[in-house]
């Protein structure tokens, strides 16, 4: 983590909140040095779900709310009152779990006299980094990959300009791990799972499909990624093997088909990198936790003259301090902050890094 910056002394103090899926995050940031990240996650209660269930996690955001801010603020040594800002995630996310994160940040604001500002949850997946390697150079790119996003991202100033390149158009691949990991009989979440069992395996056992990666797809999808055929081809190959009366290899599907996101992930967007002339790519997100994703990233990235940024994985689930990262950020900017009646969506926009 970056501490003793010149920034940081008269830095405003700014308290996150994170709550687009099942994990409520609080973090105080001032600057770019984080003093304090708290997470209570409700991720066992969907495990016999296999999935999220929103209506859950609401109710489980709204019990930990406040003892989370509570154990944040008395880690830190910090009163409310000495908070200068807070930031919510506005956006994307699950409706329900993001309005009690908004409701929470309102209040604040509210009670406290202090401006709000709702902010965009994958752009602070880039914008963690900050608070680990310092000061983002004047471009980079921003590979974020998790559970529910796949994204490429030129980021010119974190704060005010986002540019989307290019996304998922089906799954993203966390979604296809977890899916993968399912068929597997692998317990949820099956991204972790499948990860562990792949490093046992032969990544070139089975040549499964890279989608979007034929000369044809690259006019209009240079920069997009579809993994609902790859996951589709694990599926029929591995029915085609029990049909047969085989047995199913599965570290070597999960290797060959860990292989496959990986190369798509990697190649796309050191593609990317070249094709902007960026010369460092971040990436953040759940899925960046993926060994494979992170080797064969190093790897090429080195071949390719391009400086890596990969937060430590404590930073790539969701977390509060992605958010006030970010908050950090666009209060420092000078961006006009949010009202008291902002809204949250579930879908929001990419290039919106705050409302």
């Amino acid at each position: 983590m970056v501490s003793g910056r010149a920034d940081t002394a008269d830095a405003p103090l700014v308290l996150g909140i994170e709550t687009s899926c099942d994990e409520t995050g609080v973090a105080l940031v001032r600057g770019r040095e984080l003093l304090v990240d708290t997470v209570a996650s409700s991720m066992d209660e969907h495990a016999r779900f296999g999935g999220i269930i929103p209506e859950v996690a609401s109710r489980a955001h709204l019990e930990a709310m406040v003892p989370t801010i509570t154990a944040s603020l008395g880690t830190a040594d910090v009163d409310l009152s000495e908070i200068d800002a807070i930031a919510v995630t506005a956006g994307p996310g699950l409706v329900g779990p993001l309005t009690i994160g908004a409701a929470a940040a309102k209040a604040l604001a509210l009670g406290l006299g202090k401006p709000l500002y709702g902010v965009n949850h994958v752009i602070g997946h880039a914008a963690v980094d900050e608070l680990v390697h310092g000061e983002f150079p004047e471009r980079v790119m921003a590979l974020v990959v998790s559970g529910g996003h796949s994204s490429l991202l030129l980021v010119e100033d974190v704060a005010t300009r986002v540019v989307e390149l290019g996304s998922t158009l089906d799954d993203a691949a966390g979604e296809a791990f977890d899916k993968v990991g399912r068929l597997l009989g692998l317990p949820y979440p099956g991204g972790p799972h499948v990860d562990r069992l792949a490093r046992q395996g032969d990544p070139t056992a089975i040549r499964f499909p890279r989608g979007l990666t034929a000369r044809k797809d690259q006019a209009k999808h240079a920069a997009d990624f579809s993994f609902s055929g790859l996951k589709t081809a694990v599926a029929r190959w591995v029915e085609a093997r029990v049909d047969s009366g085989l047995e199913v290899p599965t570290a070597d599907v999960a290797a060959s088909f860990a292989e496959a996101v990986a190369d798509v992930l990697t190649a796309k967007t050191i593609a990317a990198c070249e094709r902007h002339e960026v010369d460092t790519l971040v990436i953040g997100g759940g899925f960046s936790a993926n060994s494979q994703l992170r080797e064969m990233a190093a790897s090429r990235c080195a071949a390719a003259g391009i400086t890596l940024r990969i937060p430590p994985i404590r930073y790539c689930t969701d977390n509060g301090a992605m958010i006030a990262a970010l908050g950090s950020a666009v209060v420092r900017a000078g961006v006009a902050p949010s009202s008291l009646d902002l809204g949250v969506d579930s879908s929001m926009p990419l290039t919106t890094v705050s409302v």
